[in-house]
């Protein structure tokens, strides 16, 4: 009898060491991998690296003033007639330049003159610095869904269309949001000479300082800005992990995004007044407002800095001591190919992306870049928006949302019916 008790015991503890057995291998080749790390923690800024397996989550007990409801809008641009393509009278030639904020301006203003002329576009090319650092559009963009997104509208070709190689292509600079009354009367004598023309489109804060008086895109700058443009799908694989591990860090998934110069470029800008907006603010002055408008200390936030230790990111992080930047967060298999001084391009395309998805953004100067962010997150109907201010009464926090969203003064509205 006893024999067989000591038995039965043995048995059981056979059998559940087998079943923990079978929960380690899952929890090690199958699940991700969920760390606790304590929010007192300093090592975590420095140390915490990303796979495509793995993710980090931090404790976190606090809540803010988050919005948890989106504003869904419909898109306008579908009304768009598409037909038949006429034979194509000649070819636009353009590339995208100075960033991604710029690229969605570069693309609209081509698919309106290409549209007003009758031509076909070319498919761009990526260029980064400078000249050298070129890629082909499908590095950075989904080719087939620009191409697709455009049938019906004008003709979009992939490759340069001439079996002379070196034909002279004239080259002519034209201004953003183009009007049909300047496509007419300088841009339509000079391709119908040429038939074949590169554009290349200039901006001036004058763009910016005058939004309010000019507030509207015309169906196809819609088209370019919303409809048009995905990033291809390893680079939007890369942003999607960078996005999932954000929200992986605190217990409700969400974290603020902050666009801010690092210090060497404040004190280049000399504190000069970007319009209604001081360029002179550090991490710190952000820390306090976030903090005085509700959000807890242990509150997620990314920061569009690199990772070096910038006296801004290290002030912002007294005050929210999870703050990450991009070096953190990429997949380290994705680090050499899209960080560092040759991959200008990518790296503003995550800052782009990152702050374009995060739960809250906040506007801290109204350059391109930021205008781009609030225009792609009114689109998704994320528009928890908050704007700097340095002096911060105790109203509360929606007293500080961006006059974008309150007064629904940013051009993307016009796109949205």
């Amino acid at each position: 009898m006893a024999m067989d008790m000591r038995q039965g015991i043995a048995a059981v503890l056979t059998f559940s060491m087998f079943i923990m057995l079978g929960n380690m291998i899952k929890k090690d080749h199958i699940d991700p991998l969920l760390v606790t790390v304590p929010l007192s923690s300093r090592v975590q800024h420095d140390v915490l690296k990303v796979s495509r397996q793995h993710h980090v989550k931090l404790t976190s007990l606090r809540s803010g003033p988050w919005k948890e409801d989106l504003e869904i809008l419909k898109p306008c641009w579908g009304k768009l007639a598409r037909e038949v393509q006429k034979q194509t009278k000649g070819y636009i030639f353009f590339s995208l330049t100075n960033g991604p904020e710029y690229h969605v301006s570069q693309i609209g203003n081509a698919i309106t003159i290409a549209k007003h002329l009758g031509a076909a576009l070319v498919l761009p090319d990526v260029i980064g610095l400078n000249a050298r650092e070129k890629r082909h559009f499908g590095e950075v963009y989904d080719t087939n869904k620009f191409m697709t997104s455009l049938e019906g509208i004008i003709e979009v070709v992939k490759d340069y269309p001439f079996e002379e190689p070196r034909q002279k292509i004239v080259t002519m600079k034209v201004p953003n949001r183009i009007s049909k009354e300047f496509i007419t009367t300088n841009i339509g004598p000079i391709f119908k000479r040429h038939k074949n023309l590169r554009i290349s489109s200039y901006f001036t804060s004058s763009i910016l300082k005058n939004s309010q008086e000019n507030k509207f895109f015309s169906p196809y700058e819609c088209l370019a800005m919303f409809g048009g443009l995905e990033l291809q799908k390893e680079l939007q694989e890369s942003v999607y992990l960078m996005v999932r591990t954000l929200q992986h860090l605190g217990s409700n998934g969400k974290f603020i995004a902050v666009d801010l110069e690092d210090a060497d470029q404040v004190m280049k800008n000399n504190c000069h007044k970007n319009f209604t907006m001081n360029k002179c603010y550090d991490g710190k002055e952000i820390g306090q407002f976030l903090r005085k408008i509700g959000f807890e200390r242990d509150t997620i936030i990314y920061l569009t800095q690199s990772g070096r230790n910038d006296k801004s990111l290290i002030s912002l992080r007294r005050y929210f001591p999870n703050t990450f930047t991009k070096e953190a967060l990429i997949p380290v298999d994705m680090k050499p190919k899209y960080l560092g001084l040759k991959n200008f391009e990518f790296e503003k395309i995550i800052d782009l992306n990152l702050c374009t998805k995060s739960d809250v953004f906040l506007v801290t100067s109204h350059n391109q870049f930021q205008v781009g962010v609030v225009g792609m997150r009114i689109a998704s109907g994320n528009t928890q928006i908050f704007e700097f201010a340095r002096r911060i009464s105790s109203t509360p926090s929606t007293d500080y949302l961006s006059p974008y969203i309150k007064k629904k003064s940013h051009m993307a509205y016009s796109c949205f019916c």
